[in-house]
């Protein structure tokens, strides 16, 4: 008993940790395609193989309660059979957090990510080891799986999803060393890719985004329950914000995703309040966001 006891010591302090995700997954291909019943049978795999990446990796050392995992939901779109088992694809990304008090869920994070390719056979698992390059999908969808994290975690706290943050941030570095991979570099065609994602969330100009992005959630809809009034002013405060933002980085990916994932729940947010409050936050976000001005408007109705 005593050679065993040192045994049973070092079973109970190894760390268990859990998964961090509640992610829905779907696979479709483009109805243009002429897709044979065995490339469906294909895509019906890739589809559990990314359904098991994304809720059976434990991708952080943090545990997560069941009913504290990120629900998220991914759409992948396949555009081009190239053969060989070589794919283009779109990629559409939803994260949403729970409101508290309410069953309402608001959407932190929707996004389409067109510059997908990959390579899947059948029977192929995904992998994903931390600081090491499996493929490009894996590492497409690792980044993602951080990316959704640090907003949740800045949603509950501020600054709180920096280490998943700068997770998100060694994917793309690593992704960088690889020719011909779209998506991952500053020099390509608009700023909309996963490396503006991230590098923008990481700069010091955008902080006061990440701040915004805690008020709004935490002393905004958080609080709608117990006090409506003092919630509205929290989330026109953290609105404010983004001018400082946006005026200097203009139309950037970060800041028109987070109005893009608001704007209906905006309409809501502000249906009760004064038509003095209305009108301040519609010509704010009309500042921010010049390009929708008109739909804005719908909060004044």
């Amino acid at each position: 008993m005593k050679l065993i006891a040192p045994f049973i010591a070092l079973f109970f302090a190894v760390p268990v940790f859990s998964q961090e995700l509640n992610c829905d997954v779907n696979v479709n291909s483009n109805p243009a395609l002429d897709v044979t019943t065995v490339e469906k049978e294909i895509f019906e795999e890739l589809k559990q193989a990314i359904f098991q990446l994304m809720n059976s990796t434990t991708w952080s050392k943090d545990d997560f309660e069941v009913e504290e995992r990120v629900n998220c939901a991914l759409q992948l779109s396949i555009i081009k059979v190239n053969g060989g088992g070589n794919y283009e694809a779109n990629l559409q990304f939803q994260v949403t957090r729970p409101v508290y008090n309410t069953t309402y869920n608001t959407t932190l994070f929707n996004f389409l990510d067109e510059d997908v390719s990959f390579t899947y056979r059948r029977n192929q698992q995904f992998n994903f080891t931390e600081n090491q390059w499996g493929d490009n999908l894996t590492s497409i969808l690792a980044f993602y799986s951080y990316y959704a994290l640090g907003l949740d975690g800045d949603s509950f706290s501020k600054l709180g999803g920096t280490p998943y943050f700068d997770q998100a941030v060694n994917i793309v570095t690593l992704a960088q060393s690889k020719p011909g991979l779209k998506g991952w570099r500053s020099s390509e065609k608009g700023r909309k890719n996963r490396y503006w994602l991230i590098e923008n969330a990481r700069q010091e100009l955008f902080e006061p985004l990440r701040i915004c992005f805690y008020e709004y959630h935490r002393d905004g809809l958080d609080q709608m329950y117990d006090n409506q009034n003092k919630a509205r002013n929290a989330i026109e405060a953290a609105i404010k914000k983004l001018v400082d933002v946006n005026n200097a980085r203009p139309g950037s990916v970060n800041i028109s995703n987070f109005l893009q994932s608001k704007r209906k729940e905006l309409k809501g947010v502000f249906k009760d309040a004064e038509r003095k409050q209305k009108t301040d936050v519609v010509n704010m976000l009309r500042r921010i966001d010049p390009a929708n001005s008109s739909k804005y408007q719908e909060i004044l109705e």
